[in-house]
């Protein structure tokens, strides 16, 4: 090998122009490199074995990692003629043949795995995604069932604030005829009297008809229907305050009728 192919050598495996000058100079001083001449381009570079160009290239300073991938390059690119037998210091295990011969094995092993990975991969991904769509599917139908549960209770309240109002207009109209009755025994009129025995069980039957009660349930029965009505209409149950004071205005006098 001349002092051309060295330097070009040297340039190819990544060496700086300096260095390889130097390198060039000392190898040609020791006798690594026989003459100085000149070489077609075209002929590439011709090296006995990959021992060889693995000892100039750690002689040149090149690493011992970057000098393998480099020989092994040059090898497949024609560049050496031969393969080693000898180990170097730095290749303990394996000649630089068996990583050549070896290394096609490796990539297809590497290959083979990534591809398994990637298989695996796409496997879970596409259990994630289902596992995503039946997700999406129940809540979705979560959402519908509540929705429907809220237009129902709304119907529900609804009719409750209808019969509310039902109520409380009988409660005031049941109340403005105790306050006739009230102010009319209040005038002293001795027919009147009479007409309280009369009077008074017309209003308990009207009592009974707006709880939904027939004319002779009893009392306990009406206790239980205002209770009811108590509880619903009641402020802290969210009820409304005027429909409770009138209702419990109701059952008041109902109460009281019952002592009397």
């Amino acid at each position: 090998m001349n002092t051309d192919q060295a330097y070009e050598l040297l340039t190819a495996a990544g060496v700086n122009e300096e260095i390889s000058i130097q390198t060039v100079r000392r190898w040609l001083r020791e006798r690594k490199i026989k003459y100085v001449g000149t070489f077609p381009r075209n002929s590439g570079y011709i090296l006995d074995d990959t021992d060889e160009a693995l000892n100039l290239l750690k002689d040149a300073g090149v690493s011992d990692r970057i000098g393998i991938q480099i020989v092994r390059r040059w090898l497949r690119e024609g560049k050496i003629q031969n393969v080693g037998k000898g180990r170097s210091e730095y290749l303990p295990n394996e000649t630089l043949s068996e990583m050549y011969l070896n290394n096609d094995t490796d990539q297809e092993k590497i290959i083979g795995q990534l591809k398994v990975k990637i298989n695996t991969q796409d496997e879970l991904i596409k259990g994630m995604e289902q596992l995503h769509k039946t997700s999406i599917g129940t809540l979705i139908q979560q959402r519908e069932n509540l929705s429907k549960e809220i237009i129902n209770l709304e119907h529900e309240n609804s009719d409750l604030q209808k019969e509310t109002k039902k109520l409380l207009k009988e409660n005031i109209e049941l109340r403005n005829q105790l306050l006739e009755l009230k102010e009319e025994l209040s005038k002293g009129n001795k027919k009147e009297p009479d007409k309280v025995p009369e009077t008074i069980p017309s209003k308990m039957n009207d009592i009974r008809r707006k709880l939904g009660l027939s004319k002779t349930a009893s009392h306990k029965e009406v206790f239980s229907g205002y209770k009811k009505l108590l509880k619903v209409t009641h402020p802290d149950q969210g009820g409304n305050a005027s429909a409770f004071h009138y209702i419990k205005t109701d059952y008041d006098y109902f109460r009281n009728s019952i002592k009397e």
